[in-house]
């Protein structure tokens, strides 16, 4: 085990742009949503740019680019809907893990750490995707962002974690890609590493001050 891991008992991992790319579906079902909503579709590049903070945050980011100006409440919930619907249907058609995925969870996994997920994604779509996937076997807990009354950065998901297993936040790890995973992280006490090749809005996850950055999550291993 790497220094990363010394002394850790329970390893959070953040979901979108840390384990998977999800943009290609996630980018589908925003240009379905816009559409019927009579909008320009946004195009994948753009979506790219916009996920992490949830499915709302994400539509209200696809419609403000689109309209040149904040949406209204109505036409928020409407495309926010429609996305969640065509979302339901494809989740996971090119959604893709990165290299290396499988094999670290397996390898941290066997050396009986306790893993779990924090994700901002609504948890209807978690268990889907996962197993599609075949890493559903790994995590004893999933939190996604509807999950609790809190999501990430605040550190709430992750403090539920800690208490849920009895395991001293000093004693936890968070993994993710953004600056929402970084701040959460901290605040609740976790330890923190973070990738550089997820969805972190455009900015260098390395200003966020992580305690380590990696390449590849199999330099954990």
């Amino acid at each position: 085990m790497g220094d990363a891991l010394e002394g850790v008992l329970l390893v959070a991992f953040d979901l979108d742009g840390t384990l998977i790319d999800s943009v290609p579906d996630l980018a589908a079902a925003v240009d379905a949503a816009l559409i019927d909503v009579e909008l320009a579709p946004a195009g994948e590049a753009r979506v790219r740019d916009w996920v992490g903070n949830g499915a709302l945050v994400l539509l209200e980011r696809a419609l403000t680019d689109a309209l040149g100006e904040a949406p209204s409440e109505v036409l928020l919930k409407t495309a926010h809907e429609r996305f969640l619907e065509h979302y339901h249907r494809r989740p996971c058609d090119r959604t893709r893990l990165y290299p290396g995925v499988t094999e670290t969870l397996k390898r941290l996994f066997g050396r009986g750490l306790i893993l779990c997920l924090v994700t901002n994604k609504p948890e209807a779509f978690i268990h889907p995707i996962l197993e599609h996937l075949g890493i559903d076997g790994f995590f004893s807990a999933c939190l996604g962002g509807d999950t609790l009354p809190r999501r990430k950065p605040d550190p709430m998901p992750l403090r539920h974690l800690s208490q849920q297993f009895d395991v001293c936040p000093s004693y936890c790890l968070m993994v993710g890609d953004s600056r929402h995973d970084v701040a959460a992280g901290k605040a609740a006490g976790f330890r923190t590493v973070a990738v550089p090749y997820g969805y972190n809005h455009g900015e260098p996850i390395s200003l966020s001050e992580p305690d380590l950055v990696v390449e590849s999550l199999e330099q954990l291993v």
